[in-house]
């Protein structure tokens, strides 16, 4: 694969000001021979686990597991042979459906009927304990970096028969290993587990509002995974001495977190892993904090140098993210369409979020109230699509009164809450950047600190740097 990496951003700051915000936007192109249809990776370098929820709860009514097995069958039928694979029952513990011991099958027209078969046996009984469930899956997957490993993970309840704290622990042993798509049915699966699975693993959480689109759900998850063509990409930030990173998150077209899960390289680089990657394009939200004492008025100054890595190799950048502090308030006031696209949408998510929270508390008035903000944060940003999933929460009225619908189902609540981690990408190009300096960074004798390849002076000392035998001499 081939990557591109651009950053869009207002550089200018006001002359106190301490947060920058940049959009890194991420195209991967397939770059080998052109082929009809989508890219595809080798067959044998791809791992598939189906892991689906049989507790108690999903015989309730019987559609839910008759549903369940007949989108399993359909994710196994769309397996290219090669693909690895395995079906694992979930229940208060993990239990293996095919194969019957703790392996992979190789994915044939003779496996697929096999594993159908075993699926077509599943039946409801016992709890839920989604952390055994991921360590099963886990366990399955082969010691080999260049695996690409998927997770496609289905469920009806809440994690009731283990801690949070037990699931937190799976979670970080299964990071980095497979991506997790998870999926709710019914109405007592618990928002909250899904988007806490689908964010660490860097996979999506999504449901189903009826039974029967279980199916045509699983085959379109499943032909996304087939999609993927490398298992990782990682992007690094490189700060300078005056900033740091204050956030980084995955914009679009997913909304995660991904600041809590960074690598330290040193004391002032650190890096992101995004999971696998196919012939797509994701946008990232990164805000630097800067100090403002270091500030050269009206002068661009490289806070952050973005790049994209594979197994380690550059595949992308270096990147400038700038900062420029100055005067002038016209130039400090506009904003970078990318980067206000970004932010409206994560505002109108958290209206969404904060009401249905308010729903689930009993809180009508205050659920009204955010929905209420969240559709009019939507008609100023133009998200249709948040207005389109809002419109199952609320009644908007030809007069622009926005109502509350009256007994609202669980369902839909659910899935609005699962709702606030998807958005879509800015249209438009970004505004192309210059290229950051490339080389080693520059170390000063008189401070120790490292300055980009280009610097001249010392950006922590100001000590100059191009002669060695002046290292130690003061700027003027």
């Amino acid at each position: 694969m081939e990557f591109s990496l651009q950053v869009s951003q207002n550089k200018y700051l006001p002359a106190n000001g301490r947060e920058m915000h940049a959009i890194l936007s991420v195209v991967g192109e397939s770059s080998g021979p052109e082929t009809v249809g989508p890219a595809r990776a080798d067959p044998r370098r791809l791992v598939e686990v189906l892991v689906i929820d049989c507790s108690g709860s999903m015989a309730n009514p019987p559609t839910k597991i008759a549903a369940a097995r007949r989108a399993t069958a359909a994710a196994i039928d769309v397996l290219p042979d090669g693909v690895r694979f395995a079906v694992v029952e979930g229940t208060e513990r993990a239990r293996m459906v095919f194969p019957s011991a703790s392996r992979l099958m190789t994915a044939s027209a003779e496996t697929r009927a096999h594993a159908r078969a075993a699926v077509s046996r599943l039946s409801p009984g016992g709890g839920t304990a989604m952390g055994s469930w991921l360590a099963a899956a886990r366990d399955l997957l082969p010691d080999d970096p260049s695996a690409i490993c998927h997770v496609l993970l289905l469920t009806d309840g809440i994690n009731q028969h283990e801690t949070p704290q037990e699931l937190e622990r799976v979670l970080d042993t299964c990071a980095g290993r497979f991506v997790c798509d998870a999926r709710g049915i019914g109405d007592g699966w618990h928002p909250r587990d899904l988007l806490r699975i689908a964010g660490v693993l860097r996979g999506t959480a999504e449901a189903v509002r009826r039974p029967a689109e279980l199916e045509a759900g699983f085959r379109a998850t499943i032909d996304a995974a087939l999609g993927k063509l490398l298992p990782d990409l990682r992007i690094r930030v490189r700060t300078m001495p005056y900033s740091t990173v204050a956030f980084v998150k995955q914009a679009s077209p997913t909304l995660t977190d991904l600041t809590g899960y960074a690598d330290t390289v040193d004391d002032r680089t650190v890096e992101f892993a995004t999971g696998s990657w196919g012939a797509e394009r994701r946008d990232y939200h990164l805000c630097l904090t800067v100090d403002p004492s270091a500030a050269h008025l009206e002068e661009d100054q490289m806070a952050a140098r973005v790049t994209l890595l594979v197994q380690g190799e550059v595949r992308a950048g270096p990147a400038p993210v700038l900062v420029h502090w100055t005067d002038d308030l016209v130039k400090s006031s506009r904003l970078d369409p990318r980067v206000s696209h970004v932010t409206g949408q994560e505002e109108v998510r958290q209206a969404i979020n904060a009401g249905c929270d308010a729903y689930d508390r009993g809180d009508r008035v205050e659920a009204h109230a955010q929905w209420t903000r969240a559709v009019e944060l939507a008609r100023l940003a133009r998200d249709e699509k948040a207005l389109e999933q809002l419109r199952y929460l609320v009644d908007l009225e030809p007069d622009g009164l926005v109502r509350l619908k009256p007994n609202l189902s669980r369902v839909d609540v659910n899935v609005s809450l699962l709702f606030s981690s998807q958005t879509v990408h800015a249209t438009g190009t970004p505004e192309p950047v210059p290229d950051a300096p490339v080389g080693e960074d520059r170390l000063c004798a008189a401070c120790g600190h490292l300055s980009p390849p280009d610097a001249v002076y010392c950006e922590q000392c100001d000590a100059v740097l191009d002669d060695p035998g002046l290292s130690g001499e003061a700027a003027t």
